[in-house]
């Protein structure tokens, strides 16, 4: 992807069920990097994240991705240029090679091997079944169906709280590999340390509000 603003927020607020979730948010998303969305519990930065590919839609205010209204793309088209890893990975496949197919139908298995290669799988058989792997194996897994449809962007809600420390430093490394390959990344993370560790540019949620953003040493949020 070329420098520039991946996506723009102009005023967006969410209410559900009668409550404000975002107040007016207004920001922007650079490509070819990563922007962290941190806060307490309940401030708002999963809806953030999933207004991204449309799995919620604001109550008002206008989000753009490279200067288009998310509401004038086609939905499914959308979701193939931005993926979405969720907190826990969920299985949709039986094998390895079914679940790097769900929505690449006609990947073949040397571009297979190469994905898996890519989030530090190399060489798991593609008859291998997704039960019998790991947390950890299931969650890169996960990453590499995200891909498999060559998306601009990933986001990443919690990608690995669910994981033991060694499985959530594998993860991490490809995040970090794929965005040094172009890749741009949306993380939402309780996880400050990683946060630190991971993104470029930080957005600090607080009662559905955006009060902070900067690189994460500047930010008060973080120290």
């Amino acid at each position: 992807m070329t420098a520039g603003v991946a996506f723009s927020l102009d005023e967006v607020v969410v209410e559900r069920d009668g409550r404000r979730i975002l107040h007016g948010v207004t920001d922007r998303i650079e490509w070819g990097a990563t922007t962290a969305i941190v806060g307490a519990s309940g401030s708002g930065k999963s809806t953030l994240l999933r207004l991204l590919n449309r799995f919620e839609e604001p109550t008002s205010g206008v989000i753009r991705l490279d200067g288009d209204d998310l509401r004038s793309l086609d939905v499914h088209a959308l979701r193939r240029r931005v993926g979405l890893v969720a907190q826990r990975a969920t299985m949709l496949s039986a094998t390895v090679g079914g679940e790097l197919r769900v929505g690449a139908a006609d990947l073949d298995e040397p571009a297979a091997q190469r994905l898996l290669q890519r989030v530090a799988l190399a060489g798991l058989p593609l008859d291998r079944a997704t039960a019998t792997l790991s947390g950890g194996e299931q969650q890169r897994l996960a990453l590499a169906r995200a891909l498999a449809v060559d998306p601009g962007v990933l986001l990443l809600d919690e990608p690995t709280s669910a994981l033991d420390e060694q499985a959530a430093r594998a993860v991490d490394a490809v995040i970090r590999s794929l965005v040094d390959d172009g890749l741009t990344a949306v993380l939402v993370s309780h996880d400050l340390d990683r946060v630190a560790d991971l993104a470029g540019t930080v957005l600090v949620l607080q009662g559905g509000r955006l009060v902070e953003r900067g690189s994460p040493r500047d930010l008060d949020y973080l120290s």
